[in-house]
Order: C-alpha cells, then sequence, then structure tokens
C-alpha cells in the first residue's frame, strides 16, 4: 500500500516501508503551512528556496538526493534523475530543473520539478507511460496549464497531479488551478489531502487526481 499525501506547492509525501519527500519548503517562506513529515529520501529538484528546504523534513538517517542526474539508488529504491530546465531558454532566465522518476510498490511515480518547457524527447522517452506523474501547472515561473496539457498528452500516464498553483496563503503569484482543469472536470478525482493505493486500484481511464492542503 503506498501513501501519497500533499503538503503544499510541490511537496508530496509518497511513501510504504520508507517516505519519500518530493521539494520541500519550510512553510512561512511562501506563506503556507511547513511539511509535517520526516523523509527517509529527499529528493529536490532545484536549489530555489521553495523546493529545498530538506532541513524541515530531514531525520538523523535521511538521504538527500539534490539535482543528480543519471541513475541511482537510495535505501533499496532505483531513481532516475533526468536533466531539464526551469524555463523555455535552456536555463539562461531560472538554471536547470531534473526531473525524477522512481518506483514504489510497482507503481511508477515522475515528478517533473519546475519543468519550464516540454522534455526533451529523450526525457519523454524515458518517462511516457508513468502511472503517476506530478506536474506544474500554475505558470509564471513554470509551464503554465495549456502546455501542462501538451505534456500530460505526450507522456499519457494514468493519473497527473497538478502541484505548483495558487492556494490560500500563498505569497507567489501563481495561476489558479481551475486554469488547469477546466474543461476537464469529468476527470477529476478530489481524493482530500491523502490517499493510500496499490497497483489494482490504477484505473484504466485517465485521471486527475486533486488534492486539498492541509
Amino acid at each position: 500500500m503506498i501513501r501519497i499525501r500533499w503538503h503544499g506547492h510541490s511537496c508530496f509525501e509518497i511513501g510504504d516501508h520508507l517516505t519519500i519527500v518530493t521539494d520541500p519548503h519550510d512553510g512561512k517562506s511562501i506563506g503556507i503551512e511547513p511539511p509535517r513529515v520526516r523523509g527517509d529520501i529527499i529528493l529536490i529538484t532545484h536549489s530555489h528556496y521553495d523546493h529545498d528546504k530538506s532541513r524541515v523534513v530531514e531525520k538523523f538517517d535521511s538521504t538527500v538526493v539534490k539535482e543528480e542526474v543519471g541513475e541511482l539508488e537510495a535505501k533499496g529504491v532505483k531513481i532516475e534523475g533526468y536533466e531539464t530546465y526551469h524555463d523555455d531558454v535552456g536555463g539562461e532566465k531560472r538554471g536547470r530543473n531534473v526531473v525524477y522518476k522512481f518506483e514504489l510498490e510497482d507503481i511508477s511515480f515522475c515528478h517533473l520539478g519546475d519543468i519550464g518547457h516540454i522534455p526533451q524527447r529523450d526525457v519523454i522517452e524515458k518517462i511516457r507511460g508513468v502511472d503517476i506523474l506530478f506536474i506544474p501547472v500554475g505558470g509564471v515561473f513554470t509551464i503554465d496549464a495549456r502546455r501542462a496539457w501538451e505534456i500530460v498528452e505526450i507522456i499519457k500516464p494514468k493519473i497527473a497531479i497538478p502541484m505548483h498553483y495558487r492556494v490560500s496563503g500563498l505569497s507567489i503569484p501563481l495561476a489558479n488551478l481551475n486554469q488547469f482543469t477546466r474543461g476537464h472536470e469529468d476527470q477529476v478525482a478530489n481524493v482530500g489531502n491523502e490517499i493510500n493505493i496499490e497497483k489494482e486500484d490504477l484505473s484504466n481511464q485517465f485521471e486527475l487526481w486533486v488534492f486539498s492542503p492541509d
């Protein structure tokens, strides 16, 4: 059984017998509650303040994987990192961004971080058909809703989970979620703040899983 819990922005807790935490923030710097979790593995896609606060979720034996590209292993979990960019001009504005793909209990996950462009062809081939895709949709600093849908249609995940959009209290000027979900309401499954799943729970029909903050 895999637990997925959203801690706001791009920070998710994904766990079975161990817990992976993605892109932790400290809460106060961006106007929302801090993550309340400790990660066995912490994945950081890039070095910006709202994604790179590993100290908030670390424990004594945490493994921090920060902007690492290639195949690696942490605590028995195989992880692949793919270099992308935080903008659509090869990183000239906002630098690099590492997309992470990993698997727990036969469920494959891909976290796109703050990607700012359609992934390169070689990256698309690596992540196409992933079970669960975490994708930024709020624009301004990342892809916007329109570009996010282009990526979803290319990658064809079973489930897409939007992230990095405006929520109550957030001090970063991002677009609202409804700019992404508009016209796709029949595909939306509101899952609350946390969901527990197994491989056989995954539908053959594409779904949008929308989490709510604490």
